[in-house]
């Protein structure tokens, strides 16, 4: 039995602690039960699966991919667990913890130097040209997620499992935004089984192009590219919100302390917005987002780093 079984699949939640009084349920799915600890295990799963099924990758050939960390490490699973090589472009503005995850399991690494740790829109474009670059190598199959179909694919078990497990009553699915191909892929199957579910993008205060702004530099890893995602579907979607870094990286040090929920950033920004959204729909309504990844990823970083005791 392959170890890529494990994913999906993944517990639900209530939040209890941090949910004012009149909101609505609001239900976390914990990604992190992934193997990988995030989401993107299910895309990685799906677009090396998808490759190899139609021929674009075949055996022995070398899988490239630019990623904030998350994404590269779930394709170093995969890619560990069917035998392929994998080089990934990187950065410096995302969190030791990742890059040596996905070294961990096997990846070649190169990092493209960030302006002070920071997600940009030229880090970003930077990323996809070294991958771009390296895909011309002959062997080679380049994931590219941000322009990538398949990926879409593999967050359809997501959509299905919130709605079995939420027995079919889900008012709204909120969601930071990276690709989008998580957003599309869930909006898709909840859309299909309940057409008035309410989809909610979640994007980074300091860059919120989707709702019209100006692209800045932000901390919420994995999410806000700076410009519109090439998968972003917009008639799926029916309002964005946009969360600011330290609010999000706030309400991830909540979620650890009140809800024992050890989450990343994009989380906090998730549940910010879901809880903008329940209070909305008043106390009868259930709202669904996601634990996107988890709090180990983010250990080095000043999410968690903070004072410690002095020993007495």
């Amino acid at each position: 039995m392959s170890v890529l079984r494990a994913i999906g699949n993944t517990s639900i939640a209530k939040l209890r602690r941090v949910v004012p009084s009149e909101c609505a349920s609001i239900l976390v799915k914990l990604e992190w039960e992934n193997p990988t600890g995030s989401l993107k295990d299910r895309m990685a799963h799906a677009v090396i699966s998808r490759a190899e099924a139609d021929g674009r990758l075949k055996p022995g050939d070398t899988v490239v991919e630019y990623t904030g960390g998350s994404t590269g490490t779930s394709l170093a699973f995969v890619c560990a667990a069917k035998g392929y090589p994998i080089h990934i472009i990187s950065s410096d503005a995302f969190s030791q913890e990742k890059l040596d995850h996905m070294v961990a399991l096997g990846a070649e690494l190169t990092l493209v130097p960030s302006e002070g740790g920071l997600t940009t829109k030229k880090l970003i474009l930077e990323m996809i040209e070294a991958a771009r670059r390296l895909s011309e190598q002959p062997d080679t199959y380049w994931t590219d997620q941000l322009n990538n179909q398949d990926s879409i694919a593999g967050y359809h078990s997501l959509g299905e499992e919130i709605w079995r497990q939420t027995d079919g009553k889900v008012d709204a699915f909120v969601h930071s935004v990276g690709t989008a191909a998580s957003t599309r892929g869930v909006a898709s199957v909840l859309k299909r089984y309940k057409p008035d579910v309410k989809i909610v993008a979640v994007e980074p205060g300091e860059s919120a192009v989707l709702m019209g702004g100006q692209p800045g530099p932000h901390k919420i890893e994995g999410v806000g590219i700076g410009y519109t995602p090439p998968l972003w579907e917009p008639s799926l979607v029916d309002e964005i919100v946009a969360v600011k870094t330290e609010d999000a990286k706030e309400m991830a040090r909540r979620l650890a302390r009140e809800e024992a929920l050890f989450a990343g950033t994009s989380s906090g920004a998730n549940v910010i917005a879901a809880i903008q959204i329940g209070e909305r729909l008043g106390p009868n309504a259930t709202v669904v987002t996601l634990m996107a990844d988890s709090g180990l990823k983010y250990l080095s970083t000043d999410v968690y780093k903070g004072k410690r005791q002095a020993a007495v």
